[in-house]
């Protein structure tokens, strides 16, 4: 359930026959230097024990209209409440946040799914847990015990493969419990609105498949012209997500 793979190979020097190009060094260095940081986060978080990691403010709005251009109206059959969480100096802002859940809103209405309220919390704690890592991103959700679905918007990741943005839903969180039913978006996310919806649709579908029907929103990579989705994937997000109570039936 993981979209946009950056980097592949964890080297700083060239191959042999390679053009030692400065773009080439400066990103493998910066993937090296990127594993060398998790490593010493992780240490770090052992050597000092428990830290804070608190919410600090909390707040819920109400989505005027999630129905984005060329899609139908919401008819509303299902529902469901998203929470955004975003840390303090990341930076992220709450009316960013906002646009990106109403976008992504919008392009899942076409499923007959609503997006009734979006809480929007921010979060104080310790730098190293600004950025996605799986030990160090536990953490944060065992503290947090947000409400499911839950999105982060971190400043990058610091995970290998390195991707843009990540959903992890119930087929691939069991060695990883506490972060089922979420997504993590870094602020290297293209189109990050359509980017969140296709990774939501990943968490409620429970599904890391991807597609290649033309325009759908579940190809591998996520373009402004990727929105649709079909009648059979709209179907298993509203059983699997009900079953895994993500979402409930709308109140008419």
């Amino acid at each position: 359930m993981m979209r946009t793979l950056r980097g592949q190979a964890l080297r700083c020097l060239p191959d042999r026959g390679e053009p030692a190009t400065l773009r080439n060094m400066f990103t493998r260095c910066k993937q090296f230097a990127a594993v060398l940081l998790l490593a010493a986060a992780c240490a770090g978080a052992q050597a000092a024990g428990a830290e804070a990691i608190e919410v600090v403010e909390r707040r819920t709005f109400l989505p005027a209209s999630a129905h984005a251009p060329g899609m139908p109206p919401p008819s509303g059959t299902h529902e469901f409440s998203l929470t955004l969480a975003y840390f303090t100096d990341s930076g992220w802002r709450e009316d960013v946040l906002l646009e990106i859940a109403t976008h992504a809103a919008g392009i899942l209405a076409q499923c007959s799914v609503s997006v009734t309220s979006i809480e929007i919390a921010r979060i104080a704690a310790p730098q190293r847990y600004r950025y996605f890592a799986t030990p160090l991103s536990r953490q944060v959700a065992r503290a947090l015990q947000l409400p499911r679905p839950t999105v982060y918007f971190v400043i990058d990741t610091l995970q290998q493969p390195a991707y843009d943005a990540e959903a992890i839903g119930r087929g691939n969180s069991r060695t990883r419990p506490e972060l089922a039913d979420t997504v993590w978006i870094t602020r290297a996310t293209r189109d990050p609105g359509i980017a969140l919806a296709h990774e939501l649709a990943h968490v409620l579908m429970d599904s890391g498949e991807h597609i290649e029907e033309a325009l759908n929103l579940m190809r591998a990579e996520t373009t402004p012209a990727n929105t649709r989705l079909n009648a059979g994937q709209c179907e298993r997000l509203r059983a699997t997500g009900t079953s895994n109570g993500l979402l409930r039936p709308a109140k008419n």
